[in-house]
């Protein structure tokens, strides 16, 4: 006959589950330590930075505007801009609490 006669192959083994799922495991680590963990971090350092806020604190806002912090409520501030002249923020616009001083210098 011209036509050999086919065989079938050994079944191959079975993965092991653990190995397959092994490297999103890993990338899930890595993305925890290097992505999730650092931005919770910030968040926290933010949020009590924001409820540490008193008046004659100076702050820089989302916007860029820079003044004295001149009156704290429940979800506003008062931020004096110039002299005479205070504008009212949302606590979340403030990004950045300055030394005392600082203000002065520029």
């Amino acid at each position: 006959m011209l036509i050999n006669m086919a065989y079938a192959a050994d079944a191959a083994a079975a993965p092991d589950p653990i190995m397959q799922f092994l490297p999103l495991i890993v990338i899930f680590a890595l993305f925890y330590f290097m992505m999730i963990r650092p931005q919770m971090k910030r968040a926290k350092e933010q949020k009590n930075m924001i409820e540490s806020l008193q008046k004659g604190d100076e702050v820089v806002t989302a916007g860029g505007e820079l003044g004295k912090v001149a009156k704290v409520g429940e979800a506003y501030i008062g931020l004096e801009i110039a002299p005479n002249v205070v504008i009212h923020v949302q606590k979340s616009a403030i990004t950045t609490l300055l030394p005392k001083g600082t203000i002065k210098d520029i």
